[in-house]
């Protein structure tokens, strides 16, 4: 599971599934050193999450590993009442009182899609790509929030957790390794780390 690539957005807003939002040049480099971490590896299946910043991370593998974007609904952003406003700093969102109404219940979460229905769509992305590569690998192009609640079901763990604490940075890669349909390991590596000093990306995920 690929999160992609930093997204250019001055306004700092939360554009979760907000179409025009695209890879900043550094977002794009992100993505032109993971298609470089996938070179050698055994992909055979490509798919992506319908929103412009997953496709455009997916084009560089597309490209040098000479595989097909295929799209994939389920791997799409999380929903969120907050989409399209600033959530962080003195303006954000999270700081006024019509706000709070949607803050409630951090277990559903009450500001938007549930964690649980977030980790059952996942599932089903990522058991279509294990039958679509068996014996091979798949590499799917999702983001922070859904990468994160999808690991956290295969591990088998709470969802209810600290939004900053996910260890899911830009174009970071969650891999799950299954021996037939049985979960046996799971990693975490950041083939972009290099390019993390300065980056602004990360705001809606």
């Amino acid at each position: 599971m690929l999160r992609h690539g930093e997204v250019f957005n001055p306004e700092k807003i939360l554009y979760g599934r907000i179409p025009g939002y695209k890879l900043s040049e550094r977002g794009q480099a992100m993505a032109e050193m993971v298609a470089d971490f996938f070179q050698d590896r055994d992909v055979t299946h490509l798919v992506a999450s319908p929103l412009e910043r997953a496709q455009q991370t997916a084009e560089p593998l597309a490209r040098k590993l000479n595989l097909k974007i295929n799209t994939d609904d389920n791997l799409i952003e999380a929903d969120n009442v907050f989409e399209g406003q600033q959530v962080v700093g003195g303006a954000g969102s999270l700081r006024k009182p019509s706000s709070w109404r949607h803050l409630w219940n951090p277990f559903r979460p009450s500001w938007g899609e549930p964690y649980q229905a977030i980790a059952d769509r996942m599932k089903l992305a990522v058991e279509a790509a294990r039958h679509n590569s068996l014996g091979h690998e798949s590499v799917l192009v999702s983001h922070q929030s859904p990468i994160w609640i999808a690991r956290l079901a295969y591990e088998n763990k709470r969802f209810i957790h600290n939004p900053t604490k996910r260890i899911c940075n830009l174009a970071s890669v969650t891999t799950l390794t299954f021996k037939d349909a049985e979960l046996v390991n799971i990693e975490y590596f950041e083939p972009a780390a290099s390019l993390y000093k300065e980056s602004t990306g990360g705001v809606g995920a």
